[in-house]
This record gives C-alpha cells, structure tokens and sequence, in this order.
C-alpha cells in the first residue's frame, strides 16, 4: 500500500463534477472513496443513458486506462465525493512492479465483463443460453 501512496493523489469534488468525459483519452484511474458517482453514456440518437452508479471502493476508466483507448463512459458526481486520482504511467508502473495488483486488477476486469453479459441478457439479446462451442466443451471435460 506504501507503494500505491505514493502515486495517488487525493481531491474532494462537489456535486456536478465531471472526472472524465465519454470519448477523452485516460488520463488514469479513478477510486472512489466517498459519495456516489454517475457513469452515462450518450445513445445513438443523442440521449444521455445512465449506466450504473459508483460508489466508495470501485475503480472508475480501469478499462479505457489498461487498454489506452478512450474512456466508454462519462463520470460525473452526485453528491461531494471523496476520490483518488491515479496518472495511467504510474498505474501501469505499479502493475508492473505489484503481482498481486496486478492479479486482482483481471479479476476485477473478469467480473465487469461478466456484468456485461449479464445486462445484455437482461436486454433480451441474449435469452437463450447456448451451448459451449466444442473447444470450450472439450477443455471443460479436461
């Protein structure tokens, strides 16, 4: 943690700000730590969707900043919150140098990725559960 410290920088933002906009390269990762944050997107036709609502402990653009490619939603907090900024060059650094980081970095990756197969049953694109392909079918059997 001693390590983790030293690069992040901590910032109170009152109600209405934005901590990173839909489309804008990562600057890095946010956590955060208290209050509750809105995550939108804009629909093809011009709508502003709520996504989900972040709040104390989740990790906000982790994937935009692993990937370096533009942040998929934008941030923005409902009520003064608490929150850690941490620069992508230093995040990527840390992982480099922090296995068990590192490790729990996938797993948190894993389970967004899982929530967006979730939402898109949800959506009724997917009702029907289809079996595993044959190469997913014979690892299994290993």
């Amino acid at each position: 943690m001693r390590a983790f410290d030293t690069i992040k920088c901590s910032s109170v933002y009152p109600k209405g700000s934005i901590l990173f906009v839909e489309g804008r390269n990562p600057r890095g990762i946010y956590v955060v730590c208290s209050g509750k944050v809105r995550l939108s997107l804009c629909s093809d036709e011009g709508k502003n969707l709520t996504v989900r609502t972040a709040g104390p402990g989740d990790i906000l653009g982790l994937s935009a900043t692993m990937r370096d490619e533009p942040y998929e939603v934008t941030a923005e907090t409902l009520m003064p919150c608490q929150v850690v900024f941490v620069p992508r060059k230093d995040f990527l650094r840390f992982l480099r140098h922090h296995q068990d980081a590192c490790l729990q970095v996938i797993q948190l990756l894993s389970q967004y990725l899982h929530s967006a197969y979730d939402q898109y049953r949800a959506l009724g694109k997917g009702r029907a559960r289809r079996r595993p392909g044959p190469l997913v079918a014979a690892y299994a059997a290993n």
